[in-house]
């Protein structure tokens, strides 16, 4: 469980040092992605990133069960 808190952090601590990098990436605004906007209102459901995301998380950590 502390390896895994560890590296959890590790990952946070990377994503804020590349926060400006990563935020001009596609993520968010591909297509699939959902965004309903009404008067006062706005959801949005972003289907298409979480899969992608998705799928690279998986490829990693199974790399990393080799």
């Amino acid at each position: 469980m502390q390896k895994t808190l560890i590296v959890i952090g590790i990952m946070f601590l990377v994503i804020g040092l590349f926060y400006p990098v990563i935020d001009k990436l596609p993520f968010g605004r591909l297509p699939g992605d959902l965004i309903i906007e009404r008067p006062g209102f706005k959801l949005y459901i972003p289907i298409t990133s979480l899969l992608i995301i998705s799928v690279l998380i998986s490829l990693i950590l199974w790399l990393f069960r080799r």
